[in-house]
């Protein structure tokens, strides 16, 4: 059996979300801009667990979305945005390596940046499933 091929999630969270119309004007990435203080429409991406499911022959990475915005409403009106359009990331194909299933395992919630005072930040939790090539 060949090794498995597992895909970078936070580039394929990153290039999905970056393509969408809804998200023009907002930065997507898996790190913060230069100069960035929280005020910024900024959508960053972190895998911050999951696992490998062997019986199943999937990866299930959880991924958190943290965003940021001029003010409370923006951050808000770009968290549901990058919400909406992740939502729809099923059967998109990643190299050779395919999303079967996106599941909200936390929504956007309102969560205090105490690194930089006037940023404005959501933050919401995905587990996406994706089968990987072998």
């Amino acid at each position: 059996m060949s090794p498995l091929a597992f895909p970078d999630v936070e580039r394929l969270v990153v290039d999905h979300l970056r393509d969408r119309p809804e998200l023009t004007g907002v930065t997507v990435d898996n790190r913060p801009p230069a100069g960035f203080d929280g005020t910024q429409r900024t959508v960053l991406v972190s895998r911050v667990g999951g696992a490998w499911v062997d019986d199943l022959h999937l990866d299930r990475p959880l991924v958190d979305l943290e965003v940021y915005g001029p003010d409370k409403t923006a951050a808000h009106t770009v968290a549901l945005a990058a919400r909406a359009a992740l939502l729809q990331a099923a059967g998109t194909v990643y190299g050779s390596a395919a999303v079967t299933e996106v599941v909200e395992a936390d929504g956007p919630r309102w969560l205090p940046e105490y690194n930089r005072p006037n940023a404005n930040r959501y933050l919401s939790t995905v587990r996406l499933s994706i089968r990987p090539a072998s």
